[in-house]
């Protein structure tokens, strides 16, 4: 099998990258790859280095896979906590921007005896783009090829490796057929093989698990609610047809979003006056038009401080 050094050598004319980040995609569907990257196990960065040490590890990940996007012609969707969504021109730009990451990523130095790995989904197919975001079943597959992988892992389907170069196919590997939701036909995956020497993974029961089990306990005048479901959203605001309804004249009606991401939970303010969040430890922040990863334990108020009205504050903690 030749090496990934290799390989990028013959296609270094293809991979050299512009100064400057992609332009936004063109009107209508287009065929690019969408990529999810994101650091592996940080919930344990947080709990071993305190917030500020590792919040600035998981800022240094971020910030190199954000430059290897833009290398290869590419452009970032969305941040999201310690995860980036991206998008790059071909299936080919896809696995060098993967390995990549995960090159760069295992270079950097361990800190308090702790080593940074990042885990990376991609595949390659049609979109659409609206308001600066892509949508459709390629995003959908692309995010649960990132759920499967493990840290120093790249995932990808078949049918994208089946659109790269011979050379950039040699290497990776089918590893999985999984059933995915809303494919009548098991979707093939594979491994990208990335390490001089590494030993080929197999495919094993645990590939074709769910994600991590973790769940999201809210708290509101007294009453508890939960999300734990894959895929699950609530709505909070004042207007009745919320799912957790605050009766606060500062909120909007339908003021906030709490979506689970694959092992993930994302606030998303959506109001007039903004959503202030407080983590346990840390200063607030206000959220306006944009969104957040939920971590350890806090608390939310809609429209105002969260040092303000106790009475109108939902209390949350990520439990797993």
């Amino acid at each position: 099998m030749a090496t990934f050094d290799s390989m990028k050598t013959a296609l270094s004319s293809q991979a050299e990258a512009p100064e400057t980040v992609a332009a936004p995609l063109a009107a209508g569907p287009v065929t690019v790859t969408v990529l999810f990257a994101d650091v592996s196990g940080s919930t344990k960065l947080y709990d071993a280095l305190g917030d500020t040490q590792a919040k600035a590890m998981v800022d240094e990940c971020i910030g190199i896979m954000r430059a290897v996007v833009a290398q290869y012609g590419g452009r970032v969707i969305k941040t999201i906590g310690d995860e980036v969504m991206c998008v790059l021109p071909l299936a080919d730009t896809g696995l060098l921007a993967a390995t990549d990451m995960q090159t760069k990523v295992m270079a950097l130095p361990v800190v308090s005896n702790v080593k940074r790995a990042i885990r990376v989904g991609f595949h390659f197919g049609p979109v659409i783009e609206e308001h600066n975001d892509v949508f459709g079943d390629t995003v959908n597959l692309a995010a649960r090829m990132a759920g499967l992988a493990k840290g120093q892992q790249i995932i990808t389907t078949l049918a994208t490796v089946q659109q790269m170069t011979p050379m950039l196919r040699a290497s990776t590997r089918r590893i999985a057929a999984l059933a995915v939701k809303g494919k009548g036909d098991d979707v093939e995956v594979c491994e990208v093989i990335w390490q001089a020497g590494e030993e080929l993974t197999m495919a094993t029961p645990s590939m074709a698990s769910a994600a991590r089990n973790v769940d999201l306990a809210l708290l509101y005048a007294g009453t508890p609610m939960g999300l734990a479901q894959a895929n699950s959203a609530i709505v909070v605001g004042r207007d009745a047809s919320c799912q957790m309804v605050v009766p606060d004249r500062m909120a909007s009606r339908q003021h906030a979003r709490i979506e689970r991401r694959r092992d993930k939970f994302i606030l998303i303010d959506q109001s007039t006056n903004g959503t202030f969040v407080e983590f346990d430890g840390e200063a607030e922040m206000v959220l306006r038009r944009e969104e957040v990863m939920l971590r350890g334990k806090g608390r939310i108020a809609l429209g105002h401080s969260v040092s303000g009205l106790h009475e109108e504050t939902i209390y949350f903690e990520v439990k797993g």
